[in-house]
């Protein structure tokens, strides 16, 4: 079995950053994972003490440190933090402050505000965060547009893990609609990139093998891009690997998620040898 990686993968710089800020932080909390890797997260705690809280009440008066995830926290949450006897450090991914910061300045300028991207993901609660109003809209396809009643100014930012194809349909559809569109890119490039190359692999592929949490959004998207081309497995750990995935197999490409480490990375192509 021939394993190749993908020309593109692993830590983005986001990423990379608030790892290192976490290992110069020992014995500090983060609100909320600090990314979406669970066994990254689990080595930060083992070997620097960098534990999480779900909530800003579970900072209490024993804890002196805490560093606001890489994907940002909404801006109520933050205030709270800095009104607490605590040192706050902020590892948020400057890609995703550029929405925040957009958010805030266009719907200050009155444009109602469409975010593509996932509701229920911590990177666009906290964008949405920003607007000085209640437009704003969330949505992950051009349908969902259809039953919102919209104003003539509208800007729209999009979440920094999507993928650029859909975000266009969703530009496209606003700029065909209304008089006045701000469209900001913001999706980041290390996601083109790993996503470009994802797409490269798995036309050369027989098996894809994807590492990454299966809570993280560009992983997600890099499985997806990877089992439109080839067959594919979106795993977190070594354990996770099946021998009969690669029966009758002869290259096996291997990418990962942003928030993925590269020793998890290797021990994932060490599980694979082992197996064939």
């Amino acid at each position: 079995m021939l394993i190749k990686k993908a020309k593109s993968y692993g830590f983005c710089f986001g990423v990379k950053r608030a790892v290192e800020i976490a290992e110069n932080s020992k014995n500090a909390v983060t609100l909320g994972p600090l990314i979406h890797n669970p066994l990254e997260i689990e080595r930060l705690s083992k070997n620097y003490n960098v534990k999480y809280v779900n909530s800003t009440d579970e900072v209490d008066e024993k804890i002196k440190r805490v560093i606001v995830r890489t994907h940002g926290i909404p801006k109520n949450k933050y205030n709270e933090l800095l009104n607490k006897n605590v040192e706050v450090i902020d590892a948020t991914c400057p890609f995703v402050k550029k929405p925040q910061e957009i958010v805030e300045k266009m719907s200050k300028e009155g444009y109602d505000i469409v975010i593509f991207g996932d509701k229920n993901h911590p990177e666009i609660q906290g964008v949405m965060s920003y607007s000085v109003h209640e437009r704003v809209y969330v949505v992950l396809d051009v349908n969902e547009l259809k039953d919102i009643h919209l104003r003539d100014k509208i800007a729209t930012v999009a979440q920094t893990t999507r993928k650029i194809s859909d975000y266009l349909e969703i530009a496209n559809y606003l700029i065909s609609n209304y008089k006045e569109v701000r469209v900001f890119n913001t999706i980041c490039n290390a996601t083109f990139e790993n996503q470009d190359a994802v797409r490269e692999l798995s036309r050369e592929a027989d098996v894809m093998i994807i590492v990454g949490g299966k809570n993280s959004s560009n992983t997600k998207q890099l499985f997806n891009i990877a089992k439109e081309n080839s067959d594919a497995h979106l795993v977190e750990s070594e354990d996770e690997i099946k021998k009969e995935w690669f029966e009758g197999k002869e290259l096996c490409g291997v990418s990962a998620g942003a928030s993925t480490p590269e020793w998890l990375v290797e021990k994932i192509i060490s599980r694979i040898k082992d197996l064939t």
